[in-house]
């Protein structure tokens, strides 16, 4: 059975300066590590995030670059889904993305699972919802629904998730979006308008939803949900922090996965299909949640939520260069109201 297409240097410091540095993240003599407050291990993971050992400090300092570079991924992420429309199943993506990002992550992760398991084990319950939320039910459920509805629908639906994520902001948090804030999300979803209704108020009009789109925006609620109790994550490094996701989300998935090859709905692999793999692993999945991850923890959920609007504007520029799409006025337009919108929304 043949699925429907889906969405899918600084200068170094001088020695006197790292010697001071160095000490400050010693542990004290006769504290051993494991007897650190949850508050010194969030001091000392703040400390990792924003140094060489997470990733560039340069690059770590730059929320928006990062957040931007997310979008990118996932952008990506809906063109190579066009290729293998049919050829892998949507839960069977979803695992196989899942658990190839976790078997990259592992040597990397794996000093730090072992150092921060016993902040694991205790807020187990919590990294399950995390992993449930993020990574199983919002992907799958996405890939599910643009079974029956349109890339358009898909696009514009994906451009409120701001308003889902303000939304969860204020229930759990009763945290407000400003003015500008609101008013960049406004401007960043008219962009998005544009953009996907090629300028035309007609073709904008003429959308009709069906039960494919209560599927997306039931997913996008989840999302939302995901990125608005990041804040609530446990001071664990942010390499385990990604790991747990990973390989629960992909553990959560495994007895959906078996219902759908008990139907019927299996893999082809060629090259296409394979090529395809490695990119969601990396790029989207791998790289794209942590980023994403660290953006939201640099500049909190309602400033980062407006960069999703980014991914139908990187979407339409890789349908040009790759697809051989053509560079229309409405594109222009769009990419203007998307990025002043953010700009709008993120400054403070």
């Amino acid at each position: 059975m043949r699925l429907p297409p889906y969405r899918l240097g600084a200068p170094c410091d001088s020695s006197a300066h790292v010697r001071k540095r160095d000490r400050s993240n010693m542990t004290p003599p006769g504290r051993p590590e494991g007897s650190r407050s949850e508050a010194d291990r969030t001091h000392a993971v703040s400390r990792e995030i924003g140094g060489k050992s997470h990733v560039d400090s340069a690059l770590a300092a730059r929320a928006y670059l990062l957040l931007s570079l997310t979008s990118l991924f996932w952008a990506g992420n809906v063109i190579v889904g066009r290729y293998v429309a049919g050829y892998i199943p949507p839960v069977t993506i979803s695992v196989i993305r899942w658990a190839g990002a976790f078997v990259i992550l592992l040597p990397f992760a794996a000093v730090h699972l072992i150092r921060d398991w016993p902040l694991i084990k205790k807020h187990a319950g919590f990294l399950t919802l995390l992993a449930l939320t993020g990574f199983s039910a919002y992907n799958t459920m996405a890939y599910y629904g643009l079974h029956f509805t349109t890339a358009i629908n898909g696009l514009l639906l994906q451009s409120v998730s701001p308003l889902f994520v303000a939304l969860w902001s204020f229930v759990l948090f009763r945290d407000h979006l400003s003015l500008r804030q609101a008013a960049g999300i406004a401007v960043s979803l008219v962009g998005v308008g544009v953009i996907v209704c090629h300028g035309s108020l007609q073709i904008l009009l003429a959308t009709a939803f069906n039960k494919g789109d209560l599927w997306f925006v039931v997913a996008l609620l989840i999302y939302a949900f995901y990125v608005a109790i990041l804040r609530l994550r446990p001071p664990i490094h942010p390499l385990s922090f990604l790991a747990v996701g990973m390989g629960g989300g992909a553990i959560l998935l495994l007895p959906a996965m078996a219902l759908e090859i008990a139907a019927g709905q299996t893999i082809v692999f060629d090259t296409v299909s394979a090529l395809t793999l490695i990119y969601v692993c990396v790029f989207p999945s791998l790289l794209g949640y942590l980023f994403l991850n660290r953006g939201i923890e640099l500049i909190g959920a309602n400033r980062a939520a407006p960069f999703i609007n980014l991914v139908p504007v990187f979407g339409s520029v890789l349908a040009i260069a790759l697809l051989g799409e053509r560079l229309e006025y409405f594109h222009a337009v769009g990419y203007a109201l998307v990025f002043a919108g953010i700009t709008l929304a993120t400054r403070r």
